[in-house]
């Protein structure tokens, strides 16, 4: 008798997580959420009709020849291989794009977080000034009109007023006609402006770290504030750090606003010429929307390798 009521009350048990698939299990947790579902479906909605069917069509057209008034033609991979083994701008576009990432990525990102972590030390009204002042060149349109009258090409411009007061060059140097200065002023300009909203995400991380934890940590033996930086705040402000590395990534690889304002489309001997211009030219000047959409592609592939390298990185921090 005992037995039988063993059975029954195992029958009639709630599944554990080990003893289900990973099927049932998801079933069952949007079953036991379906309220938040409902709320997501209207952005799930977008994100679908905006991201993903975007992406898929491109893939699709990629494969085509298709300049927007006549049907697609299927060419298969030709246009791949055109990009790769025939267009020369392209592949020189592919170097500057990830000479620009390589640099303004990583360091665009360890800055905005060291400067959040110093604004976050400061008293909360000293704070807001503060933020506000890092933040404004980012969202600032005139932004580039004072690197332009920085570096400007004649002898009014500062740096070759400066330079030439001082007996360094006897004649102005065009800053953004020539290739050797286009790239590194670019680079710059960049930095300057990067302290973006990955910058205001990591001062939000910061202020939510509870800060019983540091009085723990220094009970198991944490010795400075680097120790703390690494072993409890950036752990548990994760979340934070994926969005503002995610915002990194598609900045250092999209950009193209910054040249276009200070050395205009093309830049000299396509000295800053990037895969977002290369795209810009062909989708929308020579309305090669197949061609374009392979130059997509390939660089949705390099940001979305990037993302998954990125990712790994982070979950080792605190380690």
């Amino acid at each position: 008798m005992s037995e039988e009521i063993v059975k029954k009350t195992d029958k009639n048990r709630p599944l554990q997580r080990d003893e289900m698939s990973k099927l049932q299990w998801t079933w069952k947790e949007m079953k036991r959420n379906k309220t938040a579902y409902f709320m997501l479906f209207p952005f799930l909605i977008l994100f679908i009709v905006f991201t993903v069917l975007p992406v898929l069509l491109s893939m699709f057209l990629s494969l085509t020849d298709f300049n927007m008034l006549e049907m697609p033609n299927w060419k298969g991979v030709d246009n791949y291989t055109r990009l790769f083994l025939d267009d020369d701008i392209f592949m020189l576009a592919v170097q500057n794009t990830l000479i620009f990432a390589c640099v303004t990525g990583p360091v665009s990102y360890i800055l905005s977080l060291l400067v959040a972590w110093f604004v976050n030390e400061l008293p909360p009204k000293i704070r807001a000034v503060v933020t506000l002042v890092f933040y404004a060149p980012s969202i600032s349109g005139q932004v580039y009109l004072i690197w332009k009258t920085l570096f400007s090409s004649d002898s009014y411009g500062w740096a070759n007023a400066t330079l030439m007061d001082l007996g360094i060059i006897t004649s102005p140097i065009l800053w953004f006609e020539d290739a050797a200065y286009v790239m590194p002023l670019c680079i710059i300009v960049a930095l300057w402006t990067s302290l973006g909203t990955a910058f205001l995400s990591f001062i939000a991380g910061f202020q939510t770290v509870d800060r019983s934890m540091y009085e723990a940590a220094a009970v198991d033996g944490i010795k400075n504030r680097w120790q703390e930086l690494w072993y409890i705040t950036l752990p548990t402000m994760r979340p934070q750090m994926m969005f503002g590395a995610v915002l990194a990534i598609t900045n250092s690889f999209g950009f193209g606003a910054v040249v276009d304002a200070l050395c205009g489309f093309p830049s000299v001997d396509y000295a800053a010429h990037t895969i977002m211009h290369h795209l810009s030219d062909y989708g929308g000047s020579r309305y090669e929307v197949g061609y374009a959409s392979a130059i997509a592609v390939v660089l949705f592939i390099m940001m979305f390798a990037s993302n998954i390298l990125v990712k790994k990185a982070l979950s080792k921090v605190g380690e």
